[in-house]
């Protein structure tokens, strides 16, 4: 498997609880990184979003898909 990169930005909380159950599903390799700092009490995640996926290149085109697909539906 390659390095993991960025992927995806996450907006909020549940977007990524949501997409980590369904990457799971799929055994697509990932990892959520918040941008919560507890030093300046999360004012990143309001600026920036809530925090990213990060995955290897190769599976950048099935998160994305994943991604829209869910926030067609449900977010």
């Amino acid at each position: 498997m390659g390095e993991y990169i960025k992927i995806l930005i996450l907006k909020n909380e549940i977007e990524a609880q949501v997409m980590d159950e369904l990457l799971k599903e799929q055994d697509i390799p990932h990892y959520l990184r918040s941008y919560h700092d507890l030093v300046y009490d999360g004012l990143f995640q309001l600026q920036k979003g809530w925090g990213h996926i990060e995955a290897p290149e190769e599976y950048r085109h099935r998160i994305n898909f994943i991604y829209d697909v869910v926030k067609k539906s449900v977010l």
